[in-house]
């Protein structure tokens, strides 16, 4: 739990999911987080071993963003309980008290 805790770490996991993305990318998929809690996140996630950091020697630099092998497990693990979030807060039904 302490891997996704964190307001945004679920959400950059999604995202990832879809694919590599570049820092911009992910910044503008994830509406209301800043700069600095993306980096944050990120370099979490990245020191957890979830989320591969790629720097390339270009100018302007350009670094991109992708799951590892055990980030694609973690969403896989993740996938019944955003279903759940569709079904019972996204669709309107609330779940049993």
């Amino acid at each position: 739990m302490d891997i996704i805790d964190g307001k945004w770490k679920v959400s950059i996991l999604w995202a990832l999911g879809e694919g590599t993305r570049r820092f911009g990318v992910l910044r503008r998929q994830l509406p209301g987080v800043t700069e600095k809690v993306l980096a944050a996140q990120l370099r979490e996630l990245e020191a957890d071993g979830i989320v591969h950091r790629e720097e390339y020697d270009e100018v302007p630099p350009r670094v991109e963003y992708s799951l590892t092998g055990i980030g694609i497990q973690l969403n896989e693990a993740l996938a019944p309980l955003g279903l759940w979030g569709e079904k019972h807060v996204l669709g309107g039904e609330r779940a049993p008290h």
